[in-house]
């Protein structure tokens, strides 16, 4: 997997703009629905929303 940083920047509303080939790179699409959540550590996690809900049903947790 080719892993290509990417700095980004927290807006003063708490937003962050993603790039393109950032998502496309984590199979995620434009107008996607995704979950996130903090991972602790100044980590958070983006994930598919049908992905995120699928380990929930067959996992017990996200």
């Amino acid at each position: 997997m080719i892993r290509e940083p990417a700095e980004l920047q927290i807006d003063d509303d708490g937003r962050v703009s993603l790039p393109l080939g950032l998502l496309a790179e984590a199979g995620l699409d434009a107008g996607g629905r995704i979950l996130a959540f903090s991972d602790g550590d100044g980590r958070i996690v983006l994930q598919r929303e049908a992905d995120a809900f699928k380990a929930l049903l067959q996992e017990g947790t996200l």
